[in-house]
């Protein structure tokens, strides 16, 4: 079932949440395990992240930098084509346009119809590799909204090149959106210019950045309206449960925290800390519900435990 479905057939706000594959190496299980801490809770559909070659620096004695880069994290596709065949929950698969190229993209696209996976999101993802066009004449998508141009031309059966006989794909394109804008938008209003492309282009629901104060989600949606934007949006969700997190959060994500929510949160024990996250959450989530939003989506890093207490105490 396509995600747009799930929304339409619903007649209570859906919970779905989002999972990182195990780095290179690491066993499955650890995945497995994650998701059976959610399986009471009904999920309709879980998003697997994608990365593309990952590049950091070490800065060294003379304060000069080495550039390291390491293999792309790989499992996306398999992940979710495991996920679905042992739980039968549908998969949302991230597809990228940075470090892959159309080729690639269109290759991973047949893969997953193949495997009877119909529900995707697209991203522009991590500047980790140059775009360019190669010698031997393979492109890359620059934008999201390329990428979700190709998703949709493939929809109708058109190609990178002509295939005699080719059938359609069936895809459900998800795309981000960004309350408080992305990093490398000027300002929100050109940010809201982008989404609109990508919704132009053929995308059918927006998923949102975390967010910790629901005045800016809401404010958010209005703005879409504002241009034209009637698909779904679906508000991203994030449970602090550490005190670091006041830190690296908005450092990595470029998000504000509210300061009632830093202020109830700093010097306090690390249990205390945990149940002032799932608290706040709680409380989202509440006003969330009564908005009849059409899904909460919540990002998790290594475990559900605290995803698990928020959502069976607002069930």
């Amino acid at each position: 079932m396509k995600v747009t479905e799930h929304f339409k057939k619903s007649k209570k706000t859906l919970f779905s949440y989002e999972i990182i594959p195990p780095m290179r190496g690491r066993s499955i299980d650890s995945v497995f395990a994650l998701i059976e801490q959610l399986l009471p809770y009904e999920p309709p559909f879980i998003d697997l992240t994608s990365r593309s070659a990952e590049v950091y620096y070490e800065e060294l004695e003379d304060g000069s930098l080495r550039r390291h880069a390491k293999r792309k994290r790989p499992g996306t596709i398999g992940l979710s084509a495991a996920i679905k065949n042992r739980y039968n929950i549908e998969t949302v698969p991230h597809i990228l346009c940075k470090g892959f190229t159309k080729e690639e993209t269109e290759d991973a696209l047949i893969e997953l119809n193949f495997l009877g996976i119909n529900n995707i999101l697209a991203v522009q993802g991590d500047e980790l590799r140059r775009m360019f066009t190669d010698k031997t004449g393979k492109t890359h998508n620059i934008f999201a909204s390329d990428l979700v141009k190709q998703i949709d031309n493939m929809n109708s059966g058109k190609y990178l090149e002509e295939l005699s006989g080719a059938s359609p794909t069936n895809f459900c394109i998800g795309v981000a959106g960004y309350p408080e804008k992305h990093l490398e938008a000027p300002n929100l209003e050109s940010d809201l210019k982008y989404l609109k492309q990508k919704v132009d282009a053929g995308a059918d629901y927006i998923v949102t950045q975390m967010c910790f104060d629901n005045k800016k989600y809401f404010e958010f949606i209005k703005r879409c309206q504002d241009i034209g934007i009637k698909i779904p949006i679906v508000p991203g969700i994030k449970i602090i449960t550490r005190e670091n997190h006041l830190k690296t959060i908005p450092r990595t994500f470029h998000i504000d925290i509210p300061q009632e929510l830093s202020e109830q949160i700093e010097g306090l024990s690390k249990e205390n800390v945990y149940k002032a996250g799932v608290d706040w959450a709680i409380k989202q989530c509440r006003e969330l519900i009564e908005a009849k939003v059409p899904c909460i989506h919540f990002y998790i890093m290594n475990t559900a435990q605290e995803v698990a207490e928020v959502v069976s105490t607002i069930k």
